[in-house]
């Protein structure tokens, strides 16, 4: 009997110790990169649907470049969005129409992945006629994405789809650190920065009922707490409660050497993978993290090895 049950438990405790995995944590400060906090930041894992902070950012740079009006431009949900599963905030239906901000809120907002694969899509599609191809506009969208990863400097990342879902044959993943580095990404633009801050939003889309109303809730509970700029919320089976959170204090204003003053910035990002109080534990590491950081402040921020103390962020878009 106990052989048997040492032998069933060793058939069992794999999966048990991916269930139980350990969460991950990165805490940085954004304009400097300080890295305040780490735990298994850089363990590879299904992140959900803050993989749609990188489609957010593909299509807002697009939107850009093309110099498309987010709330003007018209998509369509594909015949696909139907085979999607995942979230469905608007209830959205192949052949419904709605613009790209409408979709951007309810993508990052509702974590909507009919809503992400719509965007995809579209934006695929037109990459591809620009350069005269054919194929899955998907496809093309999600090259872009991974494109963007590598110029941020995401180097432990691969996404597979535009809403993170997981997919027995294309499983996508990033880890802590490199979900950070998007986070400061995305929040430099002005578009996903004031989208994710919204606790709810009224948009609409187009069907064979008409125009019709919804109301899309964020479910991220820190928002209204001071300072608290959101970013985004994720959970799947597989990857666990998710948070990347930013929030700011005032800029510190210090006297430099020659009498003048100086003013510095201060942005937090804090991302947790697989976190059972992702709320909770988000709030203890922004207390956490901001007394560390303001004590290496006074200290003159020192950076005795930047390989390891410094998470960098490319300046320029890409």
């Amino acid at each position: 009997m106990i052989a048997r049950l040492i032998a069933l438990f060793s058939a069992i405790s794999p999966m048990l110790v991916h269930a139980q995995a350990p969460e991950s944590v990165m805490v940085m400060e954004a304009y400097s990169g300080k890295i305040l906090i780490a735990a298994n930041s850089s363990v590879r894992r299904p992140v959900a649907s803050l993989a749609i902070l990188a489609t957010a950012v593909v299509a807002v740079d697009w939107a850009s470049a093309t110099d498309s009006d987010i709330s003007k431009l018209v998509i369509t949900a594909p015949q696909t969005v139907a085979l999607v599963g995942g979230l469905n905030p608007m209830n959205l239906q192949p052949g419904d129409t709605l613009t790209l901000r409408d979709a951007l809120y309810s993508a990052l907002l509702g974590s909507d992945s009919l809503a992400a694969l719509t965007i995809a899509d579209h934006i695929g599609r037109q990459i591809l006629a620009k350069r005269g191809k054919a194929g899955d506009p998907v496809a093309a969208f999600v090259d872009e994405m991974n494109k963007l990863a590598s110029l941020v400097g995401m180097t432990e990342t691969k996404f597979t789809n535009p809403h993170g879902l997981e997919r027995p044959k294309a499983k996508g993943y990033s880890t802590a650190a490199d979900m950070a580095r998007l986070s400061v990404f995305a929040m430099r633009r002005n578009a996903i920065n004031f989208i994710v801050r919204q606790k709810v939003r009224h948009i609409e889309i187009t069907g064979t009922k008409g125009k019709q109303g919804f109301l899309i809730h964020n479910p991220n509970e820190l928002l209204g707490e001071e300072g608290i700029l959101g970013i985004k919320t994720g959970a799947t089976a597989a990857a666990g409660p998710c948070l990347a959170t930013c929030m700011d204090r005032a800029p510190l204003v210090r006297a430099r050497p020659d009498g003048s003053k100086g003013a510095t910035p201060r942005r937090l990002i804090v991302v947790v993978l697989n976190s059972p109080d992702r709320f909770g534990r988000t709030r203890s590491l922004l207390q956490q993290g901001w007394s560390i950081y303001d004590a290496w402040l006074a200290d003159n921020a020192p950076v005795k090895d930047a390989g390891r103390e410094i998470l960098s962020v490319p300046a320029a878009n890409p």
